[in-house]
């Protein structure tokens, strides 16, 4: 699968986040079809863009983004969730990895550690 045929959904309710992530992922050559800044709006957008990946941020209003990923999983058990965040909490990473993520991608985000992710996570395509 070629770069710009990766479909990307970005969940942050941060803008500056969701904002330099599309930045690094455009630059890097993948598409970003949707930007959700909750977790509700990230479940309508999975349904409507079908993403290969979604790169979900733990801690949001309304609903966080592991309740939004356990819905995503229970939705389609193949979706590709990788979990944004500041955080160095075990428990809260965990939780995430537990309810279906496949990876974590620490803020302030590296581009080449989120190609490499990617990749990993879509074996290596």
């Amino acid at each position: 699968m070629a770069l710009k045929d990766v479909r990307i959904l970005i969940v942050d309710d941060e803008k500056f986040y969701r904002d330099s992530l599309r930045n690094i992922l455009d630059g890097i050559g993948f598409t970003v079809v949707a930007e959700a800044a909750d977790g509700i709006e990230a479940v309508r957008m999975f349904l409507t863009h079908r993403p290969h990946i979604v790169i979900m941020d733990v801690y949001m209003p309304v609903k966080n983004g592991i309740d939004a990923t356990r819905e995503m999983m229970a939705l389609n058990k193949n979706a590709n969730v990788l979990t944004s965040s500041a955080s160095d909490c075990p428990s809260d990473t965990n939780a995430v990895l537990k309810v279906g993520a496949k990876a974590i991608l620490k803020k302030p985000f590296e581009p080449r550690e989120i190609y490499d992710t990617i990749k990993q996570v879509l074996g290596g395509s």
